[in-house]
């Protein structure tokens, strides 16, 4: 690593697929941003009792407000999704469960998945999210042997909050995540504890299989044994569901960005008090507060505020979403993020991910390599055919396993692949 990618000749028998390609290179293992941007300054300013800031001050904060806030506002709206869906099940490929439940899979994302960006096609996948002021959530983690496997448990601001795996030496059993002031009985039977440092939270599991024969349904006992509860509906034991029959539920809504400039700043009053300040970020929620009182007190202000959101959703955030814009450069254009997870106050880098590739692991569990451009800085297309050199003997040195994948403009899987669109070491290799 680096890999360079070189243009190969297009074979004339092909057919050509009207896509703009883009490539993951992941590797399971056991943040300047490209842009030449930096995490934005945190410039406090104080206005006494009911002075009203102005008006380029409310463009400033409003900016800042909305780069800082997008994985935030991201992780509200999913929330506010799953509210409508009734049982655990999947919609538009994926799985969905109600809040304070999960779902899962049983078989490899499929290309009609319409919801989540750049999937991989090693792994069976689940997906929830809680309420921890509610109640304390079960999470079950069933003996997988020797087969390796992840759950995320995330954060609102998209930062994981446990180390819970196979890399790990996590021990079989249920355990119960709880709130940042959570402090009531823990039943017996309960492995371990785990605390989240705001009221929401997000648990995706990922369990590897291999393309060998029988490996999938091998897996699928344990995965079967994925599940997540409501403290009060724990019985001392596991439970278990067949996912593979999990209801196909009516599309809860193709994936969009799920922010809006327009509708930002009725929701940053309540990310503010859902998600409590990192250790030096007290000067900054309270610029925000200010921002908030500001807009309260003159509503014309909040189209003032929408216009400096658009701004840096125009010129900031959305060209976040291209991979070339994710992260730190590499050689032959591809990029790579370091602190996957584990943000803290990385603002532009937190809101690459979330709008480009959103959910990722921590650094030492995936490491991530996006590619955009080929060696030569142009755009890759999907009507021409592409050379990957690893050097001799020396494929990725994944502990887990490493995969290769490609997706179209959307991020998405090809939903009309005319050949092989992802290859890894479930393969053999």
């Amino acid at each position: 690593l680096p890999l360079p990618v070189q243009p190969a000749v297009p074979a004339t028998t092909r057919r050509v697929v009207r896509v703009v390609y883009r490539l993951i290179f992941c590797a399971c293992v056991a943040a300047s941003p490209a842009l030449g941007m930096s995490p934005l300054p945190v410039e406090p300013r104080f206005y006494a009792g009911a002075e009203q800031m102005p008006a380029d001050e409310i463009r400033r904060l409003a900016r800042e407000a909305y780069v800082w806030g997008w994985p935030l506002a991201y992780v509200h709206h999913c929330r506010l999704t799953l509210e409508r869906v009734p049982v655990p099940g999947r919609s538009g490929g994926m799985p969905v469960a109600p809040i304070n439940r999960l779902a899962m899979l049983s078989d490899r994302v499929v290309p009609r998945n319409t919801i989540v960006p750049c999937p991989n096609q090693d792994v069976i996948y689940g997906f929830g999210m809680f309420d921890l002021a509610a109640t304390p959530v079960v999470v079950q983690v069933p003996d997988f042997g020797p087969r390796f496997w992840l759950y995320q448990l995330g954060d609102q601001r998209t930062d994981s909050f446990a180390r819970m795996g196979s890399m790990y030496g996590t021990q079989p059993g249920c355990h119960l995540v709880v709130g940042p002031n959570w402090n009531g009985q823990v039943p017996p039977g309960i492995t371990e504890i785990v605390r989240c440092p705001t009221r929401y939270a997000y648990c995706l599991p990922r369990v590897f299989f291999s393309a060998a024969a029988g490996d999938r349904e091998a897996a699928l006992p344990a995965v079967n044994r994925i599940m997540a509860y409501p403290l009060d509906e724990f019985d001392g034991g596991m439970q278990e569901c067949d996912w593979s029959k999990a209801r196909w539920l009516p599309n809860i809504g193709k994936r969009t960005t799920g922010v809006s400039p327009q509708t930002f700043f009725e929701t940053l009053p309540k990310l503010l008090d859902d998600v409590p300040p990192l250790p030096d970020e007290e000067p900054l929620y309270a610029d925000l507060r200010r921002l908030v009182a500001s807009i309260d007190r003159d509503p014309s202000l909040a189209r003032l505020a929408a216009e400096a959101a658009g701004d840096a959703e125009r010129d900031l955030v959305a060209p976040l979403f291209e991979f070339r814009n994710v992260g730190r450069p590499l050689a032959g254009n591809w990029t790579t993020i370091d602190n996957g997870a584990a943000f803290g106050t990385d603002y532009v880098t937190r809101t690459a991910v979330a709008r480009s590739n959103v959910f990722v692991n921590r650094e030492e569990e995936t490491k991530y390599y996006f590619l955009d451009l080929d060696a030569r800085g142009e755009r890759l297309r999907g009507d021409r055919d592409y050379r990957i050199t690893f050097p001799a003997g020396a494929l990725p040195p994944a502990r887990a396993f490493w995969s290769l994948t490609v997706y179209d403009e959307r991020h998405a899987l090809p939903t009309e692949p005319t050949g092989t669109y992802a290859i890894g070491s479930r393969d053999g290799g």
